[in-house]
């Protein structure tokens, strides 16, 4: 597989090494002369040039990548490279950095966005997941389809502990994919009896989520 990456700072050479272990060709795409440092990550080509440009993307051939990630420190140069990447030359996903929190909301399919990976959000979501019992956190968004991750650590005193997964009612776009007791990994049947510490992971929609914290009792 061809990957293309827009931003050659630490996590853009980060990642280009784990492709690269993992087999795959990759590009990086670097702007500022000081971080063009093709001794770095060797087995990686490398661009000195603008990944929003569109001559820019010609010239490196990014219609030949399976996979764009826009990977720079600034969300306007990665919305712009993302969008470039899916309507300009097609690629068929596009991977995006979000830098600010409060820009989630723009890295969506709009702009090209197929996975957009909040670092802000992720590290806050690891907080709450290891600190705030009893509530419903949202790990991550799953692209196209608009779902998300969702995590729950079920306190002693939750209205399902003791239930068969089968007394769980959730609607049709809502599933209990996982429940981590432990270091055990549970892949959930009907029959599975809920228990006090369990990490109940869910894949739903916004409205999903909502109706998880009906039926589990969670705070809003």
């Amino acid at each position: 597989m061809r990957i293309g990456i827009a931003g050659a700072g630490a996590v853009g050479r980060s990642v280009a090494q784990e492709l690269l272990d993992a087999g795959h060709k990759v590009l990086l795409i670097e702007i500022a002369p000081r971080r063009y440092e093709p001794h770095t990550v060797p087995a990686a080509d490398w661009l000195l040039a603008d990944a929003c440009e569109l001559a820019s993307l010609e010239e490196c051939g990014m219609e030949l990548c399976d996979v764009m990630i826009a990977a720079t420190g600034d969300d306007k140069v990665n919305l712009a490279a993302a969008l470039l990447a899916k309507t300009e030359f097609g690629v068929n996903r596009v991977v995006a950095r979000v830098n600010e929190a409060a820009n989630q909301w723009l890295f969506t399919e709009a702009w090209g966005v197929d996975v957009a990976v909040s670092t802000p959000i992720a590290m806050v979501a690891g907080v709450e997941g290891a600190i705030d019992v009893g509530h419903l956190i949202t790990l991550r968004g799953l692209g196209k389809a608009k779902a998300n991750l969702a995590k729950l650590t079920l306190p002693v005193d939750s209205p399902i502990v003791g239930l068969q997964v089968r007394a769980l009612v959730l609607p049709e776009n809502t599933a209990l994919v996982t429940v981590l007791r432990g270091t055990e990994i549970i892949l959930p049947t009907p029959d599975d009896v809920l228990e006090p510490g369990d990490e109940l992971l869910f894949v739903a929609d916004s409205a999903g989520e909502a109706h998880i914290k009906a039926v589990i009792g969670t705070p809003a």
